[in-house]
């Protein structure tokens, strides 16, 4: 079996895991996309109303990071962190990560739609959210990133 083919799962972050989730960094070229695991999980324990986060593994290696902003009261999903490591990237992984993501969106209440938002900048993740089928909307968020919409 080839890296390639190595089943990728979103994983509950414990006790047992989370340091190993923490270590995980992109390129450096790549820091002023996206929060740092350790704040993106600090920030999920502060907000436990809308956050749902996991751990990408492919087999039992740990490889990304991400998190949904699970807004049920306005039946609203926004693809608000993720990351694979730099080391893992161009394999796949994340691509299979987000139709994992996906299907579990599509299972909450009212959900027909998800968003997320970037930074439009050379390097970015635009591109890749561009292939796996997000539009840009033409809202801008506060803090300059553009938002992003993939119907389901």
């Amino acid at each position: 079996m080839s890296e390639f083919d190595l089943e990728i799962t979103l994983r509950e972050i414990t006790k047992e895991n989370w340091r190993d989730i923490v270590r995980l960094k992109v390129a450096p070229h790549q820091e002023q996309f996206v929060a740092s695991n350790a704040a993106s999980i600090a920030e999920a324990h502060f907000n436990p109303e809308v956050a749902w986060f996991r751990a990408i593994y492919a087999g039992d290696v740990p490889v990304g990071f991400l998190m949904l902003e699970d807004n049920v009261a306005q039946q609203e999903y926004f693809l608000w962190r993720f990351m694979i490591a730099e080391q893992y990237q161009g394999r796949g992984y994340g691509r299979k990560a987000l139709e994992l993501f996906f299907a579990h969106v599509k299972t909450r209440p009212g959900a027909d739609a998800v968003e997320t938002s970037c930074v439009p900048a050379k390097g970015g993740p635009s591109p890749f959210y561009e292939k796996m089928g997000f539009v840009y909307t033409g809202t801008e968020e506060e803090n300059g990133e553009l938002c992003m919409r993939r119907e389901l």
